[in-house]
């Protein structure tokens, strides 16, 4: 498993075609990056396996000009052949234990979302290198959460925890310092960035919240 100290991330972009309204989504994330976003993954949920590699391999070419790890959602077989940094599952997804025995090497992150806080002691928790802390405020791009965490919730999983937490769930320029304060390491953002008019400009308003 990666070390807290080796999960530098603060700024991490969950993005699919659909999330950019319209505009070409290796362009969003390129401006995304050069806002300053630390981590991708891309999140396909309705496109057909051959669709969903193309464009991992397609986004995976760009990451690698600017060496952002990339992340792929919910599928082991794209992210691997992709040769994607990692995967992240929720708990309906193929478990991180699963994920490992799969995925041999140790260097590739798995992050794992959580929607109670007595999952922190289950073995998918042990087997993660970061846990997704999902929704922090409820949000229309997921619609099927268990726990909305808020602030305090975050604080509750910190205390439990020395796990890197990423938050995601409705966060933007004007809450995501009070998130990082609550616990959480690193912010993770959709629609902050995807739906923005300037996704460089977003990203980079959001980073220097990050960073004060």
């Amino acid at each position: 498993m990666i070390p807290l100290r080796q999960f530098p991330y603060q700024l991490y972009l969950v993005i699919s075609e659909a999330d950019c309204n319209g505009r070409n989504f290796l362009h969003v994330a390129e401006q995304a990056i050069l806002g300053g976003v630390d981590l991708i993954q891309l999140r396909e949920k309705n496109c057909s396996q051959e669709v969903f590699l193309k464009k991992a391999l397609q986004l995976r070419e760009l990451t690698e000009k600017y060496a952002v790890p990339l992340l792929i959602n919910d599928n082991a077989s794209v992210a691997m052949q992709a040769d994607a940094a990692g995967i992240h599952v929720g708990n309906t997804d193929t478990p991180p234990t699963v994920i490992r025995e799969q995925w041999q090497d140790r260097t590739k992150l798995v992050g794992y979302s959580i929607e109670y806080l007595d999952q922190l002691q289950n073995e998918q928790v042990t087997a993660s290198d970061y846990l997704g802390i999902s929704p922090v405020f409820s949000t229309p791009t997921k619609t099927d959460t268990v726990t909305e965490w808020g602030l305090k919730g975050i604080a509750s999983i910190r205390q439990l925890t020395e796990k890197p937490l990423v938050a995601i769930g409705n966060i933007h320029a004007g809450n995501a310092r009070e998130v990082i304060q609550a616990g959480a390491d690193c912010i993770a953002v959709v629609s902050a960035i995807c739906s923005a008019h300037d996704p460089q400009k977003a990203a980079y308003t959001l980073k220097n919240e990050l960073v004060k």
